[in-house]
């Protein structure tokens, strides 16, 4: 399947990272999206113990990857459906895909709150 092969060709990532802050809740398998904040722009890092989380974590990773806490915001989550998951995985893995765009967005809003109004 296409999304375990994103996974197996995914980086793995550092073991400082795997950490319960990280961790993404209501995933079957350990899952960790860990955000860096670079100036205006959020970037992610993703692992999992198994492939197909794995894939399906660093396909998310890459997709918001370099897009601002506000862009991330408005974007529709819905898009995703376009992917079709829901033909490929178990109802379980499609929970833990939107426990993972929960995180994303929980992450970004955390980074919005943050910013002060000048």
């Amino acid at each position: 399947m296409w999304i375990m092969d994103f996974g197996k060709n995914s980086r793995a990532m550092n073991e400082e990272h795997k950490v319960k802050s990280f961790e993404v809740p209501g995933c079957q398998s350990q899952t960790w999206l860990v955000p860096h904040f670079v100036e205006d722009k959020i970037y992610f890092t993703a692992d999992s113990a198994a492939l197909i989380s794995k894939g399906m974590v660093c396909i998310i990773a890459d997709v918001y990857s370099g897009s601002s806490a506000q862009d991330i915001n408005e974007f529709d989550q819905k898009e995703f459906d376009k992917m079709n998951l829901n033909t490929l995985l178990t109802p379980g893995r499609n929970n833990g895909v939107h426990s993972m765009l929960k995180k994303v967005k929980f992450y970004a809003k955390k980074e919005d709150s943050n910013k002060v109004a000048v």
